[in-house]
Parts: C-alpha cells; structure tokens; sequence
C-alpha cells in the first residue's frame, strides 16, 4: 500500500497510515466507538493525532474500555489515579471532563434514542462529501460543528468546541474530507 496516494496530514508511521486507511472518515455508528472517539478528540485539542493514536490503547485501559456506563460512575479516587498514570496526558480537566461526558453520553442517549441518532442528525444521517483537492483546503469548522458544539455543550459536554466537533466528524465520517486523490476518497 505504500505506492497508494493519500492525504497530506498522514505520515508514514505504521498507526497513522493504518488510521487513515480503515478510520478515518468511515461512517461510525457504534455507541461506544463514537464515545471513545469524542473522548479522544477533546483529548487532542493543543497536541497531534499521532500523539493520541500512540496512547490509544493505554487510554482504553484507563478509561475502562471507554465503557461509558461505568465511567459515568468513577470515583474521585479514580479520576486522581488516571491523573497519576503517566502513559495518558495528564490533564485535570480534561480528564474530569471524561466521566462528566459520559454522564451527559446517557443523557443525550435517553433523550434521542441513541447517541447515534443524535449525532447523525446534524448531518441528516448522510456523510457529507466534500471535494477538497489538498489538505490546505480543510476547514477547521463549520457552520454544522458550530451547531453540534452549542448542542452538546448545552446536554452538559465539556471539550466539545468547533474545531473539536469538526475533528469528530471528520473521524468519524459525517464528513468524507479525504482529498480527491487519496484512494480513500471514493470508499463507502
């Protein structure tokens, strides 16, 4: 696969290419994938992707599978051993903010049905197809991130801005934002 074109933002680290090749932009619809994801992106916010691919799975053993049923119930003794653990950032708020968005995860879950539904909703459960010829081209956000990011923060989300819910987007394929090029861009 290496003779392949891709986007831009990609590097030729092994992670980052298997990101890009198989997540990045695939519409996602699996509750807890999509919590973990919205977690991980919050969590990206001042630093790269690559840096939170690396930790990917030391964040999963953390966070409990990213079980948002169970973190929704974490301790203070267990928020301040994530805070100890060296192999995550390290960041108060926003790991605070981990079990206060899986409260506000359920919560949106029994208002709409699913977070899904939610989720999809903004982009009436249809991925857009932009046709963005270089990765100078993406936006940071958008007029719909803007709106998800009032919504969420309005359901009790914390590190849920724009830019971090067009990022969200993107991974999680509301939005196909693979450079016409890239041999991803045409994949279902």
């Amino acid at each position: 696969m290496t003779n392949l074109t891709r986007c831009g933002w990609v590097s030729s680290d092994p992670i980052y290419l298997n990101y890009h090749d198989t997540e990045w932009g695939q519409p996602l619809h699996d509750e807890q994938k999509l919590f973990e994801l919205l977690i991980l992106e919050g969590f990206q916010s001042g630093l790269s992707w690559i840096t939170i691919l690396r930790k990917r799975e030391d964040f999963r053993e953390t966070f409990d599978q990213f079980n948002y049923h169970q973190i929704a119930y974490w301790t203070d003794e267990k928020l301040q051993e994530c805070l100890l653990n060296p192999k995550i950032i390290r960041n108060r708020l926003k790991i605070n903010a981990v079990k206060t968005n899986a409260k506000a995860f359920i919560k949106i879950q029994e208002k709409f049905g699913s977070f899904d539904r939610y989720i999809w909703d903004f982009v009436k459960f249809t991925p857009i197809q932009n046709h963005f010829f270089s990765h100078q081209e993406l936006p940071s956000s958008t007029e719909i991130s803007l709106a998800m990011s009032k919504s969420l923060k309005k359901h009790g989300f914390k590190f849920v801005g724009p830019t971090i819910c067009y990022s969200f987007m993107q991974a999680a394929g509301l939005v196909n934002d693979h450079i016409t090029e890239c041999f991803c861009y045409s994949k279902k």
